[in-house]
């Protein structure tokens, strides 16, 4: 790995990234396991919270399209902040420390300003694009059916609504990378350093700059393994979101001096 100048060098005083290869992100996820292995019940515990949250989306936005993809892509938003629990006990765990989950909340109160400005940014993005979905819905599919099954029957049996589809998916694909790359280490650099959000941002900025190849493939890895457990009925979030979360821990440490 080797330092890696970006043109971020002349606008902001940021810390130094590394430049990793295009396998790293495989080292983040078997540490990221080590790490869930070390620290089950605490982990797992978070793993739970999210699966019962992806529950809600499910319970609430069943038949109403444009509310499921705005929460579903919604959630992929906000998690980097709620797995600031998780982030805690992977840095308790580095400094050879267990956690109980009640010691890893302490990830919330850690440097809580800035943790509560980046929050307040990725809940008004949220809604912002929750705002746009149900434009988008109603401009180019206001026939559309509201049982989503349905929906989604018609998209993929019928070839319906593939205008929706194409610029739904490209903004939204858009809006997703810009909040990878602003977020991809900003909430693990806020718990483990006292800065501000928007030097953490511009932080995670460039290490994605720095590495594009690798962070593609890990903003790739996050989301097959997401939709995975959302396709297992919830239940693989129990286990793979704490998987993500101590993952993304590791990939601060090693991309972040």
């Amino acid at each position: 790995m080797e330092y890696l100048p970006t043109p971020l060098d002349r606008h902001f005083t940021l810390p130094a990234v590394r430049r990793v290869p295009l396998s790293r992100p495989l080292a983040w996820l078997r540490a990221g396991a080590r790490d869930l292995a070390a620290n089950p019940i605490a982990s797992l515990a978070y793993g739970l919270l999210f699966a019962i949250a992806g529950d809600l989306i499910l319970i609430f936005a069943w038949r109403n399209p444009p509310l499921f993809t705005a929460a579903v892509s919604g959630f992929f938003l906000v998690a980097p902040l709620l797995a600031a629990g998780l982030y805690e006990i992977s840095r308790r765990q580095a400094a050879g420390l267990s956690s109980t989950f009640i010691e890893s909340l302490a990830g919330w109160r850690r440097n809580g300003q800035s943790m509560a400005m980046f929050g307040l940014l990725l809940a008004l993005v949220a809604i912002a694009w929750e705002r746009l979905s149900a434009i988008l819905f109603a401009l180019l599919a206001p026939a559309a059916s509201p049982d989503l099954t349905a929906f989604v029957g018609s998209i993929v049996v019928g070839g319906e609504y593939r205008l929706l589809l194409g610029v739904w998916l490209l903004l939204g694909g858009g809006l997703a990378l810009l909040v990878f790359a602003l977020g991809a280490v900003s909430v693990p650099m806020l718990l483990d350093r006292n800065g501000d959000f928007v030097t953490a941002m511009m932080a995670s900025l460039r290490a994605v700059l720095a590495n594009p190849a690798p962070m593609l493939l890990w903003a790739a890895i996050i989301v097959g393994l997401t939709l995975t457990g959302f396709a297992t009925l919830l239940f693989g979030l129990i286990v793979l979101m704490p998987l993500i979360g101590h993952a993304s821990w590791h990939a601060y440490r090693d991309l972040v001096e």
